[in-house]
């Protein structure tokens, strides 16, 4: 893991709209997402229906969701969210029993997941992540969401036909969870050229973003391949 500081992601600091039912989490994330490590708490909400209007109101960077509310839970929030002409991208709050709601929170359009109980640094990491590569999945939790697209089965073939086959690995690495700088390091090839490749992907696939990206790998077993 590099540096988390402030400076990873620019000088001002990124909009963090808390989205949980209960107080004592958001107060722990409060106190985690601090202005003197680079993160302003715009607002927050007690459930998922009062999304819509705080993102209009706040206009966050990111939204930090739980996936168990109690009147709309944070699937449907985040499905929400995506008719939205610029949404924020979703970093889901999940825990250990939430395997089967994973699968669908991607589906739904979340850019990411992180376990509740992980430690302040990788809550910080993950936000950060999301907010400057737009995707992040927790190692502790992706092989959960792998199960769950194994059970609902497989789309179609394996085969990206419209990829180069670098294009079909950086694929792969999104699906994985790495970032462009972490792409780049696997592949032996620089930021930049990870950038473009994976806005070959984007055009070529018509993927909206990441998470798109994600759903569409696992889909169609780019991802699943490696676990067998």
């Amino acid at each position: 893991m590099t540096s988390t500081g402030p400076t990873d992601i620019g000088t001002d600091p990124i909009r963090v709209l808390l989205v949980d039912d209960q107080e004592l989490v958001r107060t722990g994330l409060r106190r985690i997402l601090r202005p003197r490590d680079g993160f302003d708490i715009v607002g927050e909400c007690a459930d998922g229906s009062e999304v819509l209007a705080a993102v209009a109101e706040h206009r966050p960077d990111i939204v930090v969701m739980d996936l168990r509310m109690r009147n709309i839970d944070g699937i449907t929030a985040t499905t929400m969210l995506r008719t939205l002409r610029e949404p924020p991208p979703v970093l889901v709050l999940t825990t250990f029993d939430d395997d089967d709601l994973l699968s669908g929170a991607l589906r739904a359009g979340a850019a990411g997941f992180i376990l509740k109980d992980s430690s302040a640094e990788a809550l910080i990491w993950a936000v950060r992540a999301v907010v400057r590569d737009g995707a992040f999945l927790d190692p502790a939790v992706t092989e959960r969401v792998l199960n769950g697209f194994r059970r609902a089965g497989r789309e179609q073939t394996s085969i990206a036909p419209d990829l180069t086959d670098r294009e079909t690995d950086v694929l792969r690495l999104i699906a994985r969870g790495l970032t462009n700088g972490e792409i780049g390091s696997a592949l032996g090839i620089s930021q930049v050229t990870v950038k473009t490749h994976v806005n070959h992907i984007f055009t070529k696939l018509d993927l909206r973003d990441r998470a798109a990206a994600i759903v569409y790998a696992y889909d169609r077993g780019l991802v699943l391949a490696e676990y067998d």
